[in-house]
């Protein structure tokens, strides 16, 4: 692990805080910038999969954000909402429990032993894993609240509920959002530079 950053810079770096990397993360996204991703020769197969499923998050962040915007302007109807808004959500939630697994335990040690001068930015993107944790579980929370309270006739309760939900919604996808965009300008320049042989995370047949 590298030496912790100061109280200042870890704040600005805080996913709630944060607007994309500071200068000193971004010295191989400047050489690799995204208009020469797609077309590049090192751009593998694990990479590859790895965008789509970030791909995947990122289209089912917008439906769920879209049902549970629905429901609030009242073009989604209450006893339909929870046919939509549950398999999306928890297959959301579980997804990305699984995705930050993997993450955590064998692709960003590989990274950061590879690279020390983005070493600090792998800390910070485990620090969002928790961060993004925390959201989720809220959102499982104030979800499960929503819908008990559906099920009943009070629609004041019912309006609360969906609030706070609808809050911790907000709140997730817009942290998400920021860490998918986050975490690809750091992980993918690398593996252009370095390749993903090299870095051992080439999918073996």
């Amino acid at each position: 692990m590298t030496n912790p950053p100061t109280r200042s810079g870890a704040e600005a770096l805080a996913l709630e805080n944060r607007g994309g990397w500071p200068q000193e993360l971004r010295v191989l996204l400047a050489r690799y910038p995204r208009e020469r991703w797609r077309d590049h020769a090192n751009l593998g197969e694990m990479a590859r999969f790895w965008l789509s499923r970030h791909a995947m998050f990122r289209e089912l962040s917008g439906e769920v954000q879209r049902i549970a915007q629905g429901f609030d302007a009242g073009d989604i109807a209450p006893a339909r909402f929870p046919r939509l808004i549950v398999p999306r959500l928890q297959f959301l939630l579980g997804q990305l429990s699984v995705h930050h697994q993997i993450e955590d335990l064998h692709y960003f040690p590989l990274f950061r032993a590879a690279e020390a001068r983005l070493a600090r930015g792998f800390d910070v993107l485990e620090e969002d894993h928790h961060a993004i944790h925390a959201h989720m579980v809220r959102v499982a929370e104030t979800a499960n609240a929503l819908l008990h309270a559906l099920a009943g006739t009070d629609a004041a309760r019912c309006a609360r509920r969906g609030a706070d939900y609808a809050e911790a919604s907000r709140a997730l996808i817009g942290g998400l959002l920021r860490h998918l965009d986050d975490e690809e300008d750091l992980i993918v320049p690398l593996i252009l530079d370095r390749g993903e042989e090299a870095l051992g995370v080439a999918h073996r047949g």
